[in-house]
């Protein structure tokens, strides 16, 4: 078992265990369906940017977050 220190801020253990869960015994048409939904939400959006900005990417994002 690892140590809660061990996950990002605002993760346990369960909460890995219920995303594995989720996405484990998820059908494709659920797949498809989840992201389909992801689409049509106004208050986000999907890009393509390049991998070597991922991570300042996400730091920006966990930044927004923390501030929010």
């Amino acid at each position: 078992m690892r140590r809660q220190s061990d996950f990002p801020t605002g993760w346990d253990e369960a909460r890995v265990q219920r995303v594995l869960e989720h996405y484990g015994n998820q059908t494709d048409e659920g797949a498809v369906a989840e992201d389909e939904a992801a689409l049509e939400d106004p208050t986000e959006t999907l890009m393509e940017i390049p991998v070597d900005l991922v991570p300042a990417v996400r730091q920006l994002i966990a930044e927004h977050r923390r501030s929010a």
